[in-house]
Parts: structure tokens; sequence; C-alpha cells
């Protein structure tokens, strides 16, 4: 098969793919930036140039590209039309890991629903994976030798690349922050949206080359308004971060599928009103221009004048004369995904006869597939006005005769001081609209050339990477804020659902979220205004209520029904009384400091049999990516090895195996129960700490102990106690994380004929110094591997020996898989 046959048979388009896809796709060099104009395929690009270049082509071709794409979009709306045409593409190709089902709407294949296995599924496959707000798919870092789209917002990917994963347990944010910098090709999509995410993709870039990775790992910035000094930062280097240049589209220029987009003619119209917040004459601008049967977007800045709109567009539809016939959908970012979804789809169906009038916000700006006959806009910024137009006649389906047409709605006065025309600044307007004055037509080949350049706030750097390795929170309990390295300081959101609690709060029993019950919202006056906020807090495992100084991004937070703020019709609004609550029967588990449901198992196993599970599992693990490119130092694989043969030594420990349920089979050295464990004696115990330091004592090499004390992300660069633990008798005597100076730890069975002797263990790595018996300080130890080998070749160690042990933690014996069958 060669391109043009794989490319006609993922999308079903019989003219084949344009020749830039197809140079893409075959030649040896892959590009870093993409410009192409709006409609051209990016997206099929990125995507299906990835897959060919995975599976079809050379192998030494083959071998360079990485297991993961990951694909990061400006805004969620995005997020999951993309991930649908990725299943939809890979199920016709036949390579679609998981189970889809689908149903034609009228005038495309409609997916309806998609899930992943959980790893049982054809290992060949590839697997499609969603990470954005709401819905965050858990087990995709299983299987990091398998290859994998992860398609997500920019707020969650980053955000785990940055270790610091929004909507994601604390204890994982390493695993993750491993694999999104080690072997990944990153796509950054309608790059002009992403604001200070931009710098940060450019930096991260740079950081991996200027730290090393333990797989390579690439990106490519698109854009249909493509400049490449936006990719200009302080440590960024074009030459090495972005060494492959798009080549010209010289050739796509004779393909009339391509020049019929590239010339599709499109009226441009100054309104004759400006914006304001009632909507009046913006709904009765689309009732003038709308046509019956055609699809109108009306394309607005802000939520709150997208709501005042369609609900102005609701009245004339009630009007017994001369009324709206027209369907009105309303789309915007603050919508439970149920709702948004509903919108969406009703969006994107072939309009009826009366046709369909669309309120849209920025999410329709980019990566939405859709055309309409007539666009009305308000004036927004240059590369945001042009993704806009790309949204009109976007197939060049309206002719000269039938012809499409843009009406944007000006600003009363950008020269008003007092004006903060949200989110934009009156400078990037007034530039928007002198290249309108002059405007008669915004077909892609009638665009002005611009070079407006993108101003950063915050710009991640060096120190700001390495600080944020370690997952230790202040001494206050707070975490280094990452926000400002990926959304400007106007953007910042937080995930929102309902439940119905009595005032005084809920209870400990409390399931966590749903993804359909969770919606974004962003921090302000109305939502401030609700005044009781609960979070999860792991530590004291219960909800903790919080006021509004303590909301931050990212942060999952509970409201009583009875504090509302959400309607179904218009989204948040802050203003409804009462939000009714959507189904929760299968929330999650909610994780605590004691609880890793990654590690749950259903059958009994000796810390030794556990123990070579593990072993099993990471030599298989490693055995996998053998045919990589990279391959793991000698020395580097023997500690690793080493820390999976003691990772679990600290299960001796008495307050482990009194944990264990009296239910339990003939006495041993449990490392794994089939029952639920009992709570331990001592608050905060951490059985890894008591591996670690029976490590030290045994002179194990520092990367070894490092990887057996991180493996459930617990313990990391620092050793401290915790404000609840429970103290020892003597005050004098050290703790921390349930440990106390002089805990004897019994000779221990680690499998493979290794035993770990009696031992007593101190905490004197804890102090800060060299000690004269111990040698280096904990923190010291770490800091200086930290250092030698890079965050994020020691995160992604640190992630092998945790997958190992979470299959390990799966594994059920043949006898009771017959037995279950």
């Amino acid at each position: 098969m060669n391109f043009r046959d794989f490319f006609k048979k993922a999308t079903d388009i019989e003219e084949g793919p344009f020749l830039y896809q197809e140079k893409m796709a075959t030649e040896k060099d892959f590009p870093s930036m993409l410009e192409v104009p709006t409609g051209m395929g990016k997206t099929a690009t990125a995507i299906l140039c990835w897959i060919w270049r995975r599976r079809y082509n050379k192998p030494e071709i083959r071998i360079k590209t990485p297991r993961r794409l990951v694909y990061c979009l400006p805004m969620r709306v995005l997020v999951e039309q993309t991930r649908d045409c990725a299943v939809t593409w890979l199920n016709n190709l036949g390579l679609l890991g998981g189970v889809a089902k689908f149903e034609d709407n009228g005038n495309r294949k409609r997916l309806i629903s998609y899930e992943p296995c959980s790893g049982d599924d054809d290992p060949d496959m590839i697997r499609v994976h969603l990470l954005m707000g709401g819905e965050v798919d858990q087990d995709w870092d299983m299987y990091p030798e398998r290859d994998a789209i992860l398609i997500g917002t920019q707020d969650m990917l980053l955000s785990r690349a940055l270790n610091r994963g929004y909507a994601l347990s604390r204890f994982r944010w390493p695993v993750q922050f491993g694999l999104l910098n080690n072997d990944c090709l990153w796509v950054m999509d309608e790059i002009q949206l992403m604001g200070n995410g931009l710098a940060t993709t450019t930096q991260l870039q740079a950081f991996r080359r200027l730290f090393n990775t333990q797989l390579p790992t690439r990106s490519l910035w698109m854009s249909a308004t493509m400049h490449e000094d936006w990719l200009k930062t302080v440590d960024f280097d074009a030459e090495l971060d972005a060494q492959n240049k798009q080549k010209p589209l010289d050739d796509d220029y004779n393909n009339q599928v391509f020049m019929d987009r590239y010339r599709a003619r499109k009226k441009v119209i100054k309104a004759d009103f400006e914006i304001n917040d009632d909507g009046k004459q913006a709904a009765l601008c689309a009732q003038k221009y709308h046509e019956s049967g055609t699809r109108t977007l009306l394309v607005v800045n802000t939520v709150k004048r997208a709501q005042a709109i369609y609900r102005e567009l609701q009245k004339l539809k009630t009007k017994k004369q001369d009324g709206l016939k027209a369907e009105i959908v309303l789309l915007h970012s603050r919508f439970r995904p149920h709702d948004r979804n509903d919108n969406l789809y009703r969006l994107l169906a072939q309009p009826n006869e009366q046709g369909c009038i669309a309120v849209c916000t920025q999410v329709i700006e980019a990566g939405v597939d859709i055309s309409a006959k007539t666009l009305i806009t308000e004036l927004a910024p240059w590369s945001s006005l042009v993704q806009r137009f790309g949204r009109c006649n976007r197939y060049g389906e309206y002719d000269e005769e039938d012809r499409a047409t843009i009406i944007w709605i000006p600003y009363a006065d950008l020269d008003d001081k007092k004006l903060k025309p949200d989110p934009y600044t009156a400078d990037e307007l007034r530039t928007a609209a002198a290249r309108l004055k002059d405007l008669t037509d915004a077909g892609p080949q009638n665009l002005p050339a611009a070079h407006d350049t993108l101003p950063f706030t915050h710009v991640l750097r060096r120190k700001d990477l390495i600080e944020l390795f370690d997952t230790t929170p202040d001494l206050a309990g707070a975490d280094i804020d990452v926000s400002r390295f990926i959304r400007e300081a106007d953007e910042y959101d937080v995930q929102v659902f309902w439940r119905d609690i009595p005032e005084t709060g809920p209870s400990p029993d409390e399931k966590g979220p749903t993804r359909d019950e969770l919606c974004s919202v962003p921090i302000s006056k109305e939502l401030k205004d609700k005044k009781n906020f609960w979070r999860w807090d792991h530590l004291e495992k219960c909800w903790l209520k919080i006021n509004a100084g303590a909301l931050y991004p990212g942060l999952v937070i509970m409201l009583g029904t009875s504090q509302g703020g959400y309607s179904q019709d218009v989204g948040w609004t802050g203003k409804e009384k009462v939000t009714p609550p959507v189904s929760h029967a299968f929330a999650p588990e909610l994780e605590s400091n004691d609880t890793d449901p990654q590690t749950y198992t259903n059958t009994w196993q000796t810390i030794a049999e556990h123990t070579d599970l593990v072993m099993q599992n990471l030599t298989e693990l490693l055995r996998s990516m053998d045919g990589y490119s990279a391959i793991l130092h000698e020395q580097v694989r023997a500690a690793l090895i080493e820390a999976a043969r003691w990772h679990d030594a600290g299960k001796a420990h008495e307050q482990f195996q009194r944990a264990i349920p009296e239910d339990a089979p003939e006495k041993a050295l449990w490392g794994k129960s089939a029952l639920k464990m009992k709570p331990y004696d001592r608050k905060g115990f951490r059985h890894e700490l008591a591996s670690a330091l029976a490590m030290l004592s045994q002179g194990l090499p520092d990367l070894s102990v490092y990887l057996a004390a991180a493996h459930h992300g617990r313990v990391r660069l620092s050793i401290r106690s915790l404000p609840h633990e429970t103290r020892p008798p003597h005050i004098s005597q050290r703790f921390a994380r349930g440990i106390w100076e002089e805990d004897i730890l019994p000779e221990t069975d680690l499998g493979g004929g290794i035993k770990s002797p009696k031992k007593s263990l101190t905490l004197s790595y804890m102090e800060l110094g060299d000690d004269p018996q111990t040698g280096p300080s904990w923190l010291a130890r770490m800091l200086k591997l930290r250092d030698s080998l890079g965050p994020f070749r020691l995160a992604f160690l640190e992630t092998l020996l945790r997958i190992a042990d979470w299959r390990a933690s799966a594994y059920i014996p043949q006898a009771e898989q017959e037995g279950d069958k």
C-alpha cells in the first residue's frame, strides 16, 4: 500500500492527499513547522503522517519515529473532534485498539463511543486517549512500549509535561512527566491561540536537548498563520530544536481541490452597529443575513455575550409573526461534557430545511471541521479572524453567483482607555480593524500578509523546570504554580461539579467526580461569590472546606446543588439558583496518601512472589524497548534491576504486616493482600522509605535507592515528616513517613535467592550535611543524581519501575483465571 492508497482508506477522501501531505509522510526529514491555509488538512497531516512513518515507512524511518503522538490543542472542543477523526481513521485502517461504535448522521460517520481497552487487546493496535478537563483516560501510561495517540488541551498536557498534572493524582505526576518528555512527537496545533503555552512548548523542546532524554522527543508547530519568530524563546535554538523547515506548497497549487479552497470567495461587510452586551442587534443581524437550509456562524469574544445573543435569538423564535425558524445552537467552553457534546453534534449535523444559526466563542476558531455560508464575527486579533474566516465557505462550495458572506462587528471606540475588550488588547484589535478596512473578499488568496508578534508574559526557565522535578509540597502544603506557563492570567479555570450535600459539607465517603459532572469555570467573581467550596484532601482523607482565596487553576472542587451557577441550556453563568447533579454511579475511588489504586490486587502475594513478578514485568518491558534507538546504559539498567529487587523490602516492617487482615492464609511476610488492608497504626506510614533506608545501609547505588523510594510517588527528593503523622514516644527520636529511628526491619526473602538482612533503620539521612557514619544526606544524594542524569531521564527510569509494579499487582494466577471463566 502506498501513501495515497493509505490516505484514501483512512479518510474516505477519493481525491487522496495533497502533495505536501504525501511529502511529509514519505520523505526522510520530518518538518518542525507547518503553515498551510485553513481547510487544507493539518489535522490529517499530523496524525496520518505519524501513523505512516511509524508503521509503513522504511525501517530506518520507523525506528526514529516516536511511539507516542501527543496532539496538543488550545481548547477542549477541538480535542473531541480531533479524537473522533483519529479513531475513525485508525478504525478504517484496521489499526484501532479498543472498541468504537459509529452511526451515520446524514453527511458523515459519527463516533458514538470509544473505549480504549486496558491492555488485553492486541499490542500492535494503536489506542487513542483523551486528556482534557473532565475527561482524562487513566491508563494510557500503563503501556509505554506500545504506540498510542494522546489528544488533549494545553492545560492537561503541558501541566503534565511540567510535573504538575491538572486533574491527576499528585503521586502520578512523575510517571506522566517522564513519559511525555521521552519517546514522543509533540504536535502543537493552532499555536496562535496558545499564549504563554507556546513559549513553554519551545522551552521544553530546548530543555530536552540540554538535559537529554532517555528516548528522543521532537515537536511540530502548526498554524494557518505561522511565524518562525513566535518560536524564539531564550533557550530555543531553531537550528537544533527545529531542524527541518517546511517545503513550499508550490506543487499543490496545481491541485484542483486545493485551489477551490484557496480561491474560495467570501464577501466582507462591516456591520452598521457596534459590539454590546445585550445581544439584541447581533441577533437581529443573524436573522437578517441567515438563509434557509444553510449554516450561519455568529462568533463572539466572550461567553457572556454568546449567552446573551443566544437568549435573544430564542426570543425571536417565539414571535408569532416573522419569527425565526432556524435551529439555534450555543457552543462555548463553559458546558458540562454531555451538554457540550449535544450542542456540537447539532452544529456539525447537516442543516435542515430552515437551516441552523450557531452562536460560538473562540472554540470554533480552530480544529472544528465545519463550513458556513454566512459568518458574523466580532472584531478580534488578525490571527483569530483568519481562523474564523476559514469556517466560512471552507471548501469553496459557494461560487460568485451564490456567494458566501462575512459580516464583522466593530468596537465602539478602541481609543477609549477604559475599554478592556476581553480577552484581547486594544492594540491588536486596532491592527485587525486597519486590515479589514479595505478588505472586500476574505478568501485565503486575498488575505494580506501579516507579521504580528506574540508577547509572552511568562517564560519557563531552566531553574523553574529543575525545581518542578520535586513534587513534595512546601511546609504550608502548597505546590509550585505552573498556570502562568500554560495560559494568560485572565484564563485561569477550575473544574466544578455539583452534589446534593448538606450545608455542613460532604461526608468522607462522598465519591469523586465522573467526567460528565465536571464543568470548566473561570476563577471569577461569580464563582467566588459561592463561598463554600470543597476539595479532596489526600492526607486527611476527607473533603476539606476552602475559601475563595485558596482556588487555583486545575483544582477540582465540589459545590452543593443549592449553590447553583449552571444551566443546561446556556452553561455556567454563576446566577442559576439550583444546579441539578448528573449521575455519578461510576465515580472513582478517591486516592489518599495511604492508597495507590494502581497497585491494588485480588490475590495473595508474598514479598518474594510479588518481587519476582515485578522483575519479570520489568525485564519484559526493557526487552520490548531494546529494538529502539536508545538502549539503557548497562550501569543504569543494573541499578534499575536492583531497585526492582529491593523496592518492597520495607513491607517486612511490622507496621505493614500488622495491617494485613486477620483472614490472611498461613503466616508469611505478605507483600500483597487479596483483602482490604487495615489502617496503619502509625499515620503516614510508607513502606518504600523503609526499603530505601535498608538499601542505603547495604551500600547500594543512590540510583537504585531513589528508584525504590519513588515507586509510589510519595518519597522522592526529600525526606520529612508530615503534619498528621503519629509521633514516637521520645521527643528526640527522628521520624518521617511512619518510620521511626531504630525501627527494626527483619530478615526478608526478596526472591531470586536474595535476602535482605535484619537491619536497624536510621533516619540520619534527613539531616543536612554529611554524617560521619552514613555519609551525605538524602537531599544531597538525590540532587546530585537528578543533576547528573537530568530530570527527564531520571523520571523515565522511575516510571519503568512503577509500571512494572503496577503490572505485577494486576497479575492473576492461571488457576484463578480459569476459575473465573
